[in-house]
């Protein structure tokens, strides 16, 4: 399993059919002054760039990227920009102070994200930016009895919240069926508030809307430190009044932001393309994303030349947060990967895998995104997508514009605007306990495989991860 092309083309899948130049562009060429400098020219940097750079032409803005524009996760992703978001209405609600008020903003938290997915789309289509999109939604499927009922639990749990069928429903085993043909079916919950798209045409496409809108990125210029008014690379100092840390998965490598954000890993396999008989028997006619409600995550897509993308976790945590090339691919994570992908399809048996990759996403230590802008400092962040930040980023970049520019918006006073994660605790501790959150969720699914109930390692395990 793997990319035969080498350098950034052979990053992946998407990256080696992106269709776009990825020779880096220049470097910064020594000290410079803007008003904003964004460092990650992944999609929170350039969709912040993009959303102040319409709003105020006259911005000097500055995008520093260590590789290239959509080197890391953005450029990687399984390709779902959907209404996902890494923190429940609960938490969202209890940010906000709890009783009515925390409600209303847990519901305009989760209003937003569902209009943001038609935002990408919308904005994609202006800047003619054609990433492959299909906005039919996502079929998670229940394969178990205990699945089934995490399903019903969820879909309870929305209609608890006002949430109606236009947001989340339950199908039943033949319904389901007729949008996903997996084994052992039972049920699944449905949700139209997904795109499935081509991540690295979507980012290489709006690295290049930003450049027409004025704004300089300079590729492989790596930021090594962040403070009040700079940002420090290894070409010069970048002065600027504000700051906007967009680093995700990669936070660990700046200094003193070691504990701020665990880069996991997962990681992707993609088949060839399959025949039209082939996907007749397993579905997804209108190309929706899917999964199923394993603990474990996984995820997949059927691309518009009729490839199965398929992920998930199960790679370990690197102690001391390291990120390294080696750690993109684990043929242990791929072979198990195949192997629940063709549990979940039998007729793919012996279908051959062209594609194998993966990369480091970003978590919070409680599981939790976040954006913000410190006034004091003009210090302004946002990450800890968890996996969920193809279109989370859109949402943070459209908050910081408004921060940024002390615009009073609804957006400013979502709940996740200002919140600060704990720091993740000092190793070995952190490489402990990721690593056996990881393991249980693994331990989990097996545990409901033999008792057809739900696990009780999950129960145990799940409040210690949030």
């Amino acid at each position: 399993m793997g990319c035969a092309l080498n350098g950034y083309a052979g990053l992946s899948l998407w990256h080696e059919t992106a269709e776009h130049d990825w020779t880096p562009r220049p470097a910064l060429p020594g000290d410079t002054d803007v008003d904003v400098a964004v460092v990650g020219g992944g999609l929170t940097g350039l969709w912040t760039a993009y959303y102040l750079a319409e709003a105020d032409p006259a911005l000097r803005i500055a995008v520093l990227e260590s590789e290239v524009a959509g080197f890391g996760a953005s450029g990687r992703n399984g390709g779902w920009c959907s209404a996902l978001f890494p923190a429940s209405l609960d938490s969202l609600a209890a940010m906000a102070g709890g009783g009515p008020d925390g409600r209303r903003a847990a519901l305009a938290q989760h209003a937003a994200m569902r209009a943001t997915v038609d935002e990408v789309v919308r904005a994609a289509a202006a800047e003619g930016i054609d990433a492959d999109i299909a906005q039919s939604g996502t079929v998670v499927l229940a394969r178990t009895r205990a699945q089934l009922s995490r399903a019903a639990a969820e879909v309870a749990h929305a209609r608890s919240w006002g949430r109606g069928e236009d947001d989340l429903r339950l199908l039943g085993s033949s319904e389901a069926r007729s949008v996903l043909n997996g084994s052992r079916t039972r049920g699944a919950t449905y949700t139209p508030d997904c795109a499935a798209l081509h991540p690295a045409r979507l980012v290489r496409g709006l690295a290049g809307a930003v450049e027409r809108r004025g704004v300089r990125v300079f590729e492989r210029t790596r930021v090594t430190r962040i403070e009040p008014g700079a940002a420090v690379t290894e070409h010069g100092t970048v002065r600027a009044a504000t700051v906007v840390r967009a680093t995700e998965g990669y936070t660990a490598r700046l200094e003193g932001q070691r504990r701020a954000v665990a880069p996991v890993y997962s990681l992707i396999i993609a088949t060839e393309p399959l025949p039209a008989a082939t996907w007749d028997g397993i579905g997804l006619a209108r190309r929706e994303t899917f999964s199923d409600h394993r603990h474990l995550i996984v995820y997949g897509q059927r691309t518009a030349d009729d490839r199965l993308v398929f992920g998930g976790r199960g790679a370990p945590y690197h102690l001391g947060s390291r990120i390294r090339p080696e750690h993109d691919r684990d043929e242990r994570v791929f072979a198990g990967l195949y192997a629940a992908l063709v549990d979940l399809f039998p007729v793919l048996t012996g279908t051959r895998v062209t594609h194998a990759w993966g990369g480091a996403l970003g978590i919070a230590r409680d599981w939790t995104a976040s954006v913000g802008l410190d006034r004091t400092t003009g210090l302004a962040w946002a990450g800890g997508y968890v996996g969920d930040g193809l279109s989370t980023t859109n949402l943070a970049g459209r908050t910081l514009r408004d921060l940024v520019l002390g615009h009073d918006t609804d957006l400013v006073r979502l709940p996740w605007v200002g919140h600060r994660s704990p720091q993740w605790e000092p190793e070995p501790l952190r490489w402990l306990g990721i690593n056996a959150g990881l393991r249980a969720m693994t331990v989990a699914d097996a545990e409901e495989r033999l008792t057809r109930r739900p696990s009780l390692i999950a129960r145990a395990v799940s409040p210690l991860l949030r």
